[in-house]
């Protein structure tokens, strides 16, 4: 299966962005765990905080708010039931804890107003239900709380209003999600189960003035008696055991048992007979306000007052998540400090490796080779000290460039050793052949000057133009050795001598055609080198041109010099061809081991020591054109006496003298090898 390529844009470029990115990863992933870690010990902190301030705001004066309005109802209807100076001073006291509490309940609604919708949708309306009930109050207790009112009308609206209570309770307690308080819904039903003993208490107080219940109070204390029992003990049961402990001590207690013995002849004294006479209900004041009392307490432990009391950064709302969290922050701290100083350290090892390899490769090596050709000795284990293999990957890495740079200096220092050897059997080979050579051509000249037979003349001016060639030949051999050939002249000599000099020394010299030339002169040291590069180019113009055409050899003076063309006629060559030439002619090393086109490297030698610029350059007719540019300090313009007849006889675009009826009678006079 191929894995799909990163697409380019998306890969890191540097060693460094790719060890940041394959480090992050992972420091990525722990941070993302621990935010995630972070994220829920803050939520439980931020919903224990929440539940203190629901709590104190409104739980806890909701509950104390219906726990008041309770014994204000029991007191209304016995005071209503049996009017007296006791019951009315019973009255006023409950008001008064009734107001109280109206006020600290209106203040908590006014201070959590404006949360109240994100912690329930239906909190708004019951929270303006409640306080209209509490602000109400007092037209509740004009219109009830006066003699001879209705005990029913009474228990009904207080009863109305307590409901409106629990469920302003019941919409608050769905944010209870603290582990610090039992399950909010239980705790619910046992306030539940305390208000059906509070409608007990006050419709057995509304009954004592006559001594009996109606059909209607009955009912309603057979079905207050049937919720508390109903809802009481199975609640207990779903406590939590820290919570159920005080639960249990107000049901075990005596004050209880007496609550249930009351409850139970009342109901088995039935509606209308007299079973709630003061020697049935004794003790039952005392007995009911004990467990009211105890389940109130009992409430508040289990309930609001755990959530409370409990600590936002303790164990039990931390717990775990809390212990995650301070691991993983210490995971993160770790990894992060683990990351930098690896990543840094192989960052440091990768640029170092780099920075060597760069070093090596741009410029100690290059600067050994050039030493290397210019002949001069390297010491390998000074440029390169070997490494000894020991480390880890990137050490070896090193040892491996530094084993790559010992050989290449190796072989650089090898082929230098070979080209010097190469290059001292030319020169030998060289002198040798110059000795011979300049006999030859005393011996050439000496016959010429007695021969009179014009045939056996002309073939010794052929032997000396093979002689002539032979020794271009040998002066190639010392200019590709980086020796200076033996020829050389001390004055000046006229540019068409030059170029008659040049042609006289290729073999087929009738084909080359000489234009007019400039009234100028060579300088002597200068002489010898322009004489062997033009007879290179015009032998090459030749021999790649067909026999029957002719080779054009055209001067012309410039404001900075002189430009010299070699014109043919032949085939041409391509762009790839003419560049590669070009770049051979221009290169500033030579390769001598390079046995293709031996001429371009003398050229090139000969342009370098003197200062002349060579290119070769397509011409309209599909031929070849070599332009040797001979600059202005190679040049002087007065005239040589003798070549004086030769200069003012030529004229611009006429063809001169071929070049082998005059050169061989009329030889430069060279200064010797």
């Amino acid at each position: 299966m191929r894995v799909p390529r990163t697409p380019d844009r998306l890969r890191p470029r540097s060693v460094r962005a790719k060890i940041v990115a394959l480090l992050m990863l992972p420091i990525v992933s722990l941070m993302a765990l621990w935010g995630f870690a972070a994220v829920t010990t803050a939520s439980s902190i931020g919903d224990l905080e929440r539940a203190k301030d629901v709590n104190s705001e409104l739980l806890t004066p909701v509950g104390d708010f219906v726990t008041t309005l309770q014994g204000e109802r029991t007191a209304t209807l016995r005071y209503v039931a049996e009017p007296g100076a006791d019951s009315l001073a019973a009255l006023e006291t409950a008001r008064a804890a009734t107001d109280k509490a109206s006020t600290v309940l209106l203040t908590g609604v006014d201070a959590s107003g404006s949360d109240a919708e994100l912690l329930n949708a239906a909190l708004p309306g019951r929270l303006d239900r409640l306080e209209s009930d509490a602000g109400g109050l007092s037209a509740l207790r004009t219109e009830v709380g006066v003699e001879g009112a209705k005990p029913s009308a009474a228990f009904t609206k207080y009863s109305a209003i307590i409901e409106h209570g629990f469920s302003v309770t019941g919409a608050l307690t769905g944010d209870e999600t603290t582990d610090a308080t039992s399950e909010a819904r239980v705790v619910l039903e046992l306030s539940r189960a305390r208000e059906a003993v509070a409608q007990e208490q006050a419709l057995l107080a509304a009954g004592s003035g006559a001594g009996s219940l109606t059909t209607d109070q009955y009912a309603l204390f057979a079905g207050a008696v049937a919720t508390q029992r109903s809802l009481l003990r199975p609640a207990v049961a779903d406590l939590k055991a820290a919570h159920r402990t005080a639960y249990n001590t107000v049901l075990a207690g005596d004050s209880y048992a007496k609550l249930q013995a009351v409850e139970n002849r009342v109901r088995s004294a039935g509606p209308g007979a007299s079973g709630v006479s003061a020697g049935l209900l004794a003790g039952w004041d005392d007995s009911v306000s004990a467990v009211l009392k105890g389940l109130a307490k009992a409430e508040a432990g289990a309930g609001t007052a755990a959530a409370a009391k409990a600590n936002p950064f303790g164990w039990a709302t931390l717990g775990a998540s809390g212990v995650a969290m301070l691991l993983g922050l210490i995971g993160v701290l770790l990894s992060l400090l683990v990351s930098v100083i690896v990543g840094r350290g192989l960052i440091v090892e990768l640029l170092d490796l780099r920075n060597s390899a760069l070093e090596v490769a741009g410029r100690r090596l290059p600067q050994a080779m050039r030493r290397l050709h210019a002949g001069q000795g390297v010491d390998i284990d000074a440029e390169a000290p070997m490494r000894r293999l020991v480390g880890d990957e990137l050490a070896q890495v090193g040892t491996a460039l530094t084993a790559v740079q010992r050989a290449a200096l190796k072989a650089a220092s090898e082929r230098a050793e070979l080209l010097s050897g190469i290059s001292g059997v030319y020169v030998s080979l060289a002198r040798r052949s110059q000795v011979l050579l300049h006999r030859q051509l005393d011996l050439l000249s000496a016959m010429e000057q007695r021969q009179r037979d014009a045939m056996e003349l002309q073939d010794l001016y052929r032997v000396d133009y093979l002689a002539t060639r032979m020794r271009r030949h040998s002066e190639s051999l010392l200019i590709l050795s980086g020796i200076a050939p033996g020829r050389g002249w001390r004055t000046p000599i006229a540019l068409s001598d030059v170029l008659r000099a040049a042609v006289a020394e290729i073999e087929d010299a009738t084909r080359v055609q000489i234009w007019a030339v400039p009234r100028v002169s060579v300088a002597g040291g200068s002489v010898a080198d322009v004489i062997h590069l033009l007879a290179e180019l015009v032998e090459n113009a030749a021999a790649f041109s067909p026999p029957s055409t002719k080779v054009q050899l055209k001067a012309a003076r410039l404001r900075d010099g002189v430009l010299v063309e070699v014109e043919d006629s032949g085939f041409g060559m391509n762009e790839e061809a003419m560049a590669e030439a070009n770049r051979k002619i221009q290169a500033q090393r030579v390769d001598l081991l390079d046995a293709k086109q031996i001429g371009l490297f003398v050229v090139n030698r000969l342009a370098e020591r003197q200062g002349l610029r060579v290119e070769l350059r397509q011409t309209p007719s599909g031929g070849v054109t070599a332009a040797v540019f001979i600059p202005e300090p190679l040049l002087r313009d007065d005239m040589p006496v003798h070549d004086r007849s030769i200069a003012e006889g030529g004229g611009q675009g006429r063809s001169l003298a071929p070049a082998s009826a005059l050169i061989p009678r009329q030889r430069l006079s060279g200064g010797g090898a």
